[in-house]
């Protein structure tokens, strides 16, 4: 009887696990890419900030000397 029941158990496994694939229906799928840059990879922005960061720097530290006249 266990034999039975284990052959009727692989039988209807079997037929699921051919119910699962698609051999006659045509399957199409389109994907749509979009391209965004972030505002940090551009070299233009970076190069903008450098320049502020160094002027910046130098008036903060022009800003900090004394003159003695």
């Amino acid at each position: 009887m266990q034999k039975f029941a284990f052959a009727m158990l692989a039988f209807f496994l079997s037929i699921a696990a051919s119910a699962q694939e698609a051999t006659d229906s045509k399957v199409t799928t389109t994907t749509k890419t979009t391209h965004t840059e972030e505002w940090y990879a551009d070299p233009t922005y970076i190069i903008i900030g450098a320049v502020l960061f160094i002027v910046l720097i130098a008036v903060l530290v022009m800003g900090g000397r004394r003159r003695r006249d």
